[in-house]
C-alpha cells in the first residue's frame, strides 16, 4: 500500500517513531506504577509552628522554593511568587481541553502508549488504616521572592499519607534532612478542628479508583474540582489558563501517590486532549535518568514543565521545569525544578518502609 501521508504529517510520524521505543511484549514489572510527582505548582500553607504545619497543596499557583531554613516542612516548600510586570505575561485566551483542541499527534501518540502501560500495572489493595509511601529526590529552586533563583542539590525525602478517607486532621508524615515532620492540618485560634477529606487535595487510592475512566468526563470532573478550588483563591477566572490548571492537575494527582491502573491510563488519556502539550524528546530527572517528556509551557510565567518516562517501558521517572524565555527568575533555560521517584508502595504504618526498612525512632 502506498504511504499516502502528507508532508508535514509524514515528517511528525517518523520523527515519533524514531522517539518511541518498539509495543512493549509484556506488562512492566511488579511494583512499577506510572505516576507523577509535581512541586512546582503546589502552594503549602504553613502555620507557625513547623512540627504541626499542614503542606496544604495548592494546585495551580506559580510558586517559588523557600530559603533552606523553610524546607523542612514540605521538602520543596512553596511560596507564591511575587511576579513582576515582566515576569508575567497575559493569559492566553480559554482554549478549554476539547478534543478539537488537543495535544499535537506526536504528544497523543505517545501518552496513549503511556496510559496503555500504565493500565497493565499492579492493582493494589490499600485499606484506610494504612499509608502510601513514596520517595524521591527533589531538588528545587531558592531566591528572593521576584529575583534570579538557584537550583538546589537533590534531597532525599520520604512521605506517608493517610489512606483514610476522612475528614482528617492528621494526614500524614514527611522524613527530610534527617528529621520527621507531621503533615496536619492548621486550625486557627479559636475554630473548631475540621479534617480535610480524600479529593484533589489529598488523592487516596481510594478516591483516585472513584474518578471516571472515560477521558472525556474525567476532564469535566477535573473542571469542577479545580473551580471550587479557585473560588478560594484571588486569581480572578478570567485571567487563568485553564488548559494549564488541568495539566497541572492531572500532574498533581500523579504524584506521591500509589495509583490505580485504570484511573492512570484515563489520566495520561485526558491529557493527550489538553492543547498546547508537546513532546520533550530528552528530558533528565533528578537522578540523572535521560527518558521522553510529556511537556506542557505556563506561558503566562515563562516556564515549561515536563513529565519525563523511561523511554523504554514508559515507566514514570520523574519531572523538570525550566525557563522557556527571560524573566526575573532567571535566563532562558534555566532549571527551576526536578525530582525523580525511587521507591513507592502501601504500608501498614508511619515510618514504614516497603522495601523493608525497619521504621526509624529519629525525630
Amino acid at each position: 500500500m502506498n504511504d499516502r501521508t502528507s508532508g508535514p504529517e509524514r515528517a511528525e510520524r517518523e520523527e515519533l517513531a524514531r522517539l518511541l521505543p518498539a509495543p512493549a511484549e509484556r506488562d512492566l514489572p511488579p511494583g512499577h506504577h506510572l505516576h507523577h510527582k509535581d512541586t512546582l505548582m503546589r502552594l503549602i500553607d504553613q502555620d507557625g509552628d513547623r512540627a504541626t504545619a499542614r503542606p496544604r497543596p495548592r494546585l495551580l499557583r506559580p510558586a517559588v522554593l523557600l530559603p533552606a531554613a523553610g524546607l523542612a516542612l514540605g521538602g520543596v516548600l512553596l511560596t507564591t511568587l511575587a511576579v513582576t510586570g515582566q515576569d508575567r505575561a497575559p493569559a492566553p485566551s480559554a482554549a478549554g481541553t476539547s478534543s478539537k483542541a488537543a495535544a499535537p499527534r506526536g504528544a497523543a501518540v505517545l501518552l496513549d502508549r503511556i496510559a496503555s502501560v500504565a493500565s497493565k500495572s499492579d492493582e493494589q489493595q490499600v485499606t484506610g488504616d494504612q499509608f502510601v509511601y513514596v520517595r524521591t529526590l527533589q531538588a528545587g529552586h531558592e531566591g528572593k521572592l521576584g529575583g534570579p533563583v538557584t537550583l538546589t542539590e537533590p534531597r532525599d525525602r520520604e512521605i506517608w499519607m493517610s489512606q483514610k478517607a476522612g475528614p482528617v486532621i492528621a494526614e500524614g508524615l514527611i522524613h527530610e534532612d534527617g528529621s520527621y515532620f507531621p503533615i496536619t492540618v492548621g486550625v486557627p485560634d479559636g475554630e473548631p478542628a475540621v479534617g480535610n477529606p480524600a479529593g484533589l487535595n489529598r488523592p487516596t487510592y481510594t478516591w483516585l479508583a472513584s474518578l471516571p475512566t472515560d477521558p472525556d468526563v474525567l476532564l469535566r470532573r477535573l473542571t469542577t474540582e479545580i473551580t471550587r478550588d479557585q473560588d478560594t483563591r484571588d486569581t480572578p477566572a478570567e485571567e487563568r489558563d485553564q488548559a494549564q490548571d488541568t495539566f497541572d492537575a492531572i500532574g498533581h494527582l500523579l504524584r506521591e501517590t500509589v495509583m490505580p491502573p485504570k484511573t492512570a491510563a484515563a489520566l495520561y488519556k485526558a491529557a493527550a486532549k489538553i492543547p498546547g502539550v508537546t513532546v520533550d524528546s530528552d528530558a533528565v530527572d533528578a537522578a540523572g535518568r535521560h527518558g521522553i517528556g510529556v511537556a506542557r509551557d505556563n506561558i503566562p510565567y515563562g516556564w515549561r514543565t515536563a513529565w519525563i518516562f523511561d523511554s523504554t517501558t514508559l515507566e514514570y521517572l520523574g519531572e523538570r521545569s525550566y525557563l522557556i524565555r527571560d524573566t526575573n527568575m532567571g535566563k532562558k533555560g534555566t532549571l527551576i525544578d526536578k525530582s525523580a521517584v525511587l521507591e513507592r508502595g502501601v504500608v501498614n504504618a508511619l515510618r514504614e518502609r516497603p522495601s523493608g526498612g525497619k521504621p526509624s525512632t529519629t525525630t
